[in-house]
């Protein structure tokens, strides 16, 4: 099993018991013994394998004796006897938007309800209304959501399909016979939600490679099985389609099946121009009075032959790309490597995982140099959030650490509740004493979009509102965004010198990345913050850095990968003057 495995493996061990109503203290050492697997820097796996866990904080005597078991063979008798005592079907509620496991096992154990098949039917009767702890308004959220989940029914979290992609390719790369590997569809080009999964590989012996990648562990059936082609269904629930082509074909195969079908469409009108039809296979020339067809050995070299910069895979969506290729207008796109610090960072204080000298140290360990602390103020209460004396201890705690670093600080700051009103959750005396604050709506979510957007630009206006943070609240694949006028917020945005927060949570990825082209060429910083409640979260930067590539973003446009001197600077300075 991998660590990802283990690690999913112990927080669905940590759901199972509190679904049973255990101890919190026992559910809470398998949510902590699932982080430390996930974020342990050493290879933890050996280290179970050999019997040498002792010591390691999160990990006590029981975990260490069940890590030992799944490291040597993989699985575990004690969770396999614990998810016996539940129908399978009960776990997919908790895809349900609004359910947690004892409202669960409250449906499950009043009502009989094993499925969303039997909770929407219940909803429908009207009987989860009666219930302790619902209602009206309850029940018609709950069906509310269930309609959206069959909606998006086949799609998957970008983060979800990065992990499973990865692993795929590193197998593709270990047979003999593969000479190139690549992921291709809208997992190149970076989309929020994948519906399944598309890899290439360059070979001189297809058949060899198609024959291998049915064998592959997690492939759960073969549906379609060719020389050039093979669809499987892995376990986690996608379809993965791999596709075997010559070197030669590789760079063409590698263009027509990462998309987008518009921005192919373009190349292809491009390509008639010269008298060649383009192809997953190939230029071939058309006409009698063709340009002669050059050589191409890279994906570069068919954009070159058509007159056109290369085009990055994330911009490959036919929304203006091919236009500015064209006239060497693209622009230079931000990397990873460009970040220099990050903010909206949780810790234990508020909902996060992990404590704030942890989250330093991970932050510290990825050669950030700064790092931004915001737990949530008090109206958070689901989440633990700050009020102002504890939020003002940890302020001094911030300052106190910053004494003891070289090269490295840690910005105070506050995921500040937006009000109902507009209004802000602390004051501007507190508010004052911190580096910076993001603002953010984290309730009453369903009021109407002109209402929606005033609340939010009044929390714009307030001098102390550094960024805004995920603008829209939606919940990928759960819950739709809230109706908010992009426009007129990005326009606010640029008036009051507000950054826009994009949230690379996987499950987040707010503001959309169609919005951050207006919002550039509007003058708008944004800020790539991973929102993270644990250290292996921080790796979310990652992918807010492909949202920031698909919104045409490039380094000058994100105020995170300024220095820490001149990040200290600009924060140090009035809203108005930034």
């Amino acid at each position: 099993m991998t660590r990802e495995e283990i690690s999913s493996l112990f927080e669905e061990i940590a759901l199972l018991l509190e679904m049973k109503g255990e101890n919190p203290f026992k559910v809470r050492a398998y949510r902590s013994g699932a982080e430390t697997v996930r974020s342990y820097p050493d290879d933890i796996l050996q280290m179970a394998r050999d019997n040498q866990l002792s010591g390691i904080k999160g990990l006590g005597e029981a975990l260490r004796d069940k890590l030992h078991e799944l490291a040597t063979t993989g699985r575990l008798e004690y969770y396999e006897k614990l998810r016996a005592e539940f129908p399978a079907t009960l776990f997919e509620m908790f895809e349900v938007q609004g359910l947690g496991a004892k409202k669960i096992m409250l449906l499950h154990r009043e009502l009989g309800i094993s499925s969303v098949a039997d909770l929407k039917q219940a909803c429908l009767d009207g009987r989860i209304a009666g219930q302790t702890g619902f209602g009206e308004k309850s029940q018609h959220n709950i069906l509310e959501s269930i309609e959206h989940r069959e909606k998006n029914a086949g799609r998957f979290l970008l983060g979800t399909v990065a992990m499973v992609v990865d692993r795929l390719l590193d197998l593709l790369r270990d047979h003999p016979e593969s000479l190139r590997v690549a992921a291709c569809g809208s997992y190149r080009r970076g989309r929020e939600t994948i519906g399944d999964i598309d890899l290439l590989v360059a070979t001189p012996h297809s058949a060899s490679l198609t024959e291998y990648f049915s064998t592959l562990p997690g492939v759960n059936k073969i549906l379609v099985h060719g020389e050039t082609k093979i669809s499987v269904l892995l376990d986690e629930g996608m379809q993965c389609d791999l596709r075997a082509v010559a070197n030669a074909q590789f760079p063409f195969a590698l263009l027509y099946f990462t998309g987008s079908k518009e921005h192919n469409v373009a190349l292809r009108q491009l390509a008639n121009d010269k008298g060649w039809s383009l192809n997953e296979y190939a230029f071939t020339a058309i006409r009698d009075d063709a340009e002669a067809i050059p050589a191409i050995n890279e994906e570069a070299d068919i954009y070159q032959a058509l007159g056109l910069q290369c085009i990055p895979p994330e911009m490959r969506e036919n929304l203006g790309e091919i236009e500015a290729a064209r006239d060497n207008k693209l622009p230079r796109l931000i990397q990873i490597g460009n970040l220099r610090g990050t903010f909206h960072n949780h810790t234990t204080e508020s909902d996060g995982r992990n404590t704030l000298e942890e989250m330093v140290e991970a932050a510290q360990d990825l050669g950030l140099q700064y790092f931004g602390i915001a737990d949530h103020s008090k109206s958070s209460f689901q989440a633990n959030g700050l009020d102002e004396e504890r939020l003002l201890r940890q302020v001094e705690k911030i300052r106190a650490m910053n004494g003891k670093l070289e090269g490295f600080r840690i910005f105070a700051g506050s995921e500040v509740d937006i009000l109902k009103d507009g209004a802000l959750d602390f004051s501007d005396d507190v508010l004052s004493q911190l580096d910076y604050c993001v603002a953010s709506v984290h309730n009453v979510m369903n009021l109407d979009e002109e209402t929606m957007t005033r609340r939010i630009i009044r929390a714009m206006e307030n001098p102390h509102v550094t960024m805004l943070g995920h603008m829209t609240g939606r919940l990928l694949l759960k819950r739709d965004a809230c109706a908010v006028n992009h426009a007129k917020i990005i326009d606010a945005a640029a008036e009051t010198r507000t950054i826009i927060e994009l949230n690379c949570s996987p499950k987040r990825l707010d503001m959309d990345w169609r919005w951050w082209h207006r919002a550039r060429d509007k003058g708008v910083l944004c800020s790539i913050n991973p929102d993270a409640h644990s250290t292996a979260q921080l790796q979310y930067l990652h992918y807010g850095i492909l949202q920031a590539r698909k919104g045409w973003l490039r380094k000058e446009d994100v105020a995170n990968t300024l220095s820490l001197e001149k990040i200290t600077d600009f924060l140090a300075k009035p809203k108005a003057q930034r």
